[in-house]
């Protein structure tokens, strides 16, 4: 069975061509610029490639040249769409609507329309591409997998805010979390690796990279993590502020001056390590800069070592324990002094760093001690593979 997997962003729609029987990726690729110009980036396991301009005036046109881009020239992997079985897409906010992986009806993709306040830049390109694909395969499944039905486990006492009970019942101002397929991924994978049923674990998952996330996962269950009503909350990011008194906020914002849309903007595209390095948003380049002695580049870097650090203390607290520590995404794969620092005098809750083992980036690896009581992984994350397992599922059914 061939699965398309897409992830359709406010401006792009990535996607990738998977054969379920081993696995494998057939293509991926990226629609980018929806909306102001347009270019596609298509790449077979072949090797061929697809590197070209286009008018992408909507997610609709993007989905057009995806399909020729699978379909025809030296880089088509399949004769007709007619080979997919199903398509399975990346929602990013379902609030309490969809708590589990639900099959797309015109219903169901009104209703993720309808949840664009709580998520302005992605659910609406969430639908738009889901219309667009219904359109050009109508009896072909469409199954959307949910960034948040993983957190709809946390419990009453963390999800609310201090605001009145009133704003949660007619506004559902809670907290909702994120990156919640990639947690789920990573922490199904730990399973396998330490040989244990999730269900007699007690787990804090870090995903790390342009946007952060950790997460305490007891009993194979979210029970907390640090996004919030947005992506914006938890900890320092690449341009985002991460929790912040609210009260800087609004001071921050008479200060400069302000609208509303102006100091969203300011949290979160011109804050986190930008903002407080004011060199780069990307982890590499902060490291290199303080390495190289720039205050400002090994302040961020501090910053968000201390808020990962100060999070997994905080998350054992509310397990009352610690089994294993995960680090994944950009960051948490590829930053060896990131996990060092990280793991750095915590021996105290039962972590014990192996150095030698931790020096690598991008691989799948233990990185803790064998005496550590506490196990250290890394484990990359394949989202798209999950969406693709949890879209196989709903079509076997």
């Amino acid at each position: 069975m061939i699965i398309l997997v897409v992830n359709a962003g406010s401006s792009s729609l990535k996607y990738q061509l998977i054969d379920m029987k081993d696995e494998s990726v057939i293509a991926k690729g990226n629609c980018d610029r929806i909306g102001i110009d347009g270019h596609i980036s298509h790449k077979a396991a072949s090797g061929a490639v697809v590197e070209e301009d286009c008018a992408f005036p909507t997610h609709a046109e993007a989905f057009d040249r995806l399909v020729q881009a699978l379909t025809t020239g030296e880089a088509a992997v399949i004769s007709s769409m007619a080979e997919i079985s199903a398509v399975g897409h990346r929602v990013v906010q379902g609030a309490e609507t969809f708590k589990e992986t639900t099959i797309a009806t015109d219903e169901i993709i009104d209703k993720i329309d309808e949840l664009r306040e709580l998520a302005p830049v992605h659910n609406p390109g969430n639908a738009m591409a889901l219309r667009a694909c219904r359109k050009i395969m109508p009896d072909v499944p469409q199954v959307c997998v949910f960034d948040t039905a993983f957190h709809s486990t946390i419990p009453e006492k963390a999800f609310m805010f201090g605001f009145p009970y009133e704003d949660y019942e007619q506004y559902h101002v809670r907290k909702y979390g994120f990156h919640g397929t990639s947690h789920r991924f990573v922490t199904a994978k730990l399973q396998e690796l330490m040989n244990r049923d999730l269900k007699d674990m007690k787990v804090v998952s870090c995903h790390l990279g342009n946007g952060s996330s950790i997460t305490a996962v007891q009993n194979g269950r979210s029970i907390d993590t640090t996004m919030g009503f947005t992506p914006l909350d938890g900890v320092l990011m690449g341009t985002r502020c991460g929790a912040v008194d609210p009260s800087a906020v609004t001071y921050l914002g008479t200060k400069h001056g302000f609208d509303y849309a102006e100091m969203d903007a300011y949290m979160n595209k011109k804050s986190g390590l930008l903002g407080i390095s004011g060199k780069s948003s990307d982890f590499r380049d902060i490291t290199a800069a303080s390495e190289a002695g720039d205050h400002r580049a090994s302040l961020a870097k501090a910053m968000l070592v201390y808020d990962i650090k100060k999070d997994i203390g905080a998350y054992a607290a509310a397990m009352n324990g610690l089994d294993a520590v995960i680090f994944t995404g950009g960051i948490g794969e590829n930053a060896p002094n990131c996990r060092e620092e990280v793991c750095e005098n915590m021996e105290f809750l039962g972590i014990q760093l192996d150095k030698e083992a931790n020096d690598f980036k991008g691989e799948l690896r233990k990185i803790s001690t064998p005496d550590s009581k506490v196990e250290v992984w890394v484990i990359p994350t394949n989202e798209e593979l999950l969406i693709a397992r949890d879209t196989l599922a709903m079509v076997q059914k």
